[in-house]
């Protein structure tokens, strides 16, 4: 009789500690959200594969923008961790899985030929797609424009999306993301035509933006790749990952405007 009157007492108790109470009268103001960033990035393959990769391979993201039709897919709740950025690093925050929303677009990246490698362009409804995602996104976390970044962005040792196809303007244009004044350009270019600043300034100037680069004072392969990523974003006309007046002008004007 005491066992049977013990295991009802502890059959009780455990009841209680599943409804386990808890005071919310006091929450606290100093929060913010999880996501930080938005990481864009081509698929470098066909939708189907695509879907197959990032549903079922060891790979995801939170949202797949498709090509014909532009279809935006919904792959991973936004709550969750997407397995998108890989090791990775941007304005000194790593491994950005952890504080990002990652959006993959279905798009071919490139194909090398004998006369030079060769771009697949966005078509215009994955484009207005991506604004369209950006917008919602940027509006429910309150991104700020400078963490709307690329892949090549935040690894450009290992990796070259969204390329120099993707069109970084029109999304700055639209409010999502940074581009630099053309007339503050064009006047810190003719400064800086007879007089390139050194590669210390240059290494300073892009970790100062948010990228990882070495501090060497040196223009190792690690800066070129750096580099090369910087100019591929806001230069695409050439990222060959030499420093010239016109990056360096890039840079400045990037880092002292507001936007």
């Amino acid at each position: 009789m005491k066992f049977s009157a013990l295991i009802l007492s502890l059959a009780l108790l455990a009841g209680c500690s599943n409804g386990l109470r808890m005071d919310t009268s006091h929450p606290s103001i100093n929060h913010d959200s999880r996501v930080q960033f938005v990481v864009l990035h081509y698929t470098s393959t066909s939708l189907e594969r695509s879907l197959e990769l990032l549903t079922r391979g060891p790979v995801s993201s939170h949202y797949l923008v498709g090509d014909t039709p532009p279809t935006i897919y919904k792959l991973v709740d936004e709550n969750q961790r997407a397995w998108h950025a890989g090791e990775s690093q941007w304005k000194g925050r790593t491994w950005l899985n952890s504080s990002s929303i990652g959006i993959e677009i279905v798009n071919k990246g490139f194909r090398d030929t004998p006369e030079g490698r060769v771009w697949y362009p966005y078509t215009e409804g994955q484009v207005q797609s991506v604004i369209a995602l950006l917008k919602d996104i940027s509006t429910r976390y309150q991104i700020d424009p400078r963490n709307i970044i690329g892949h090549s962005d935040i690894a450009p040792l290992r990796k070259l999306d969204p390329g120099p196809l993707f069109p970084w303007k029109r999304l700055a244009d639209a409010g999502f993301g940074i581009w630099p004044n053309a007339r503050a350009v064009a006047r810190e270019q003719a400064l800086y035509a007879s007089n390139l600043p050194s590669i210390t300034w240059f290494q300073q100037q892009l970790a100062l933006l948010g990228y990882e680069t070495p501090q060497t004072g040196e223009l190792d392969v690690a800066t070129r790749h750096v580099l090369a990523a910087f100019q591929m974003h806001f230069r695409p006309s050439r990222y060959d990952g030499t420093p010239d007046a016109e990056s360096a002008a890039i840079l400045k004007v990037l880092n002292t405007q507001k936007h």
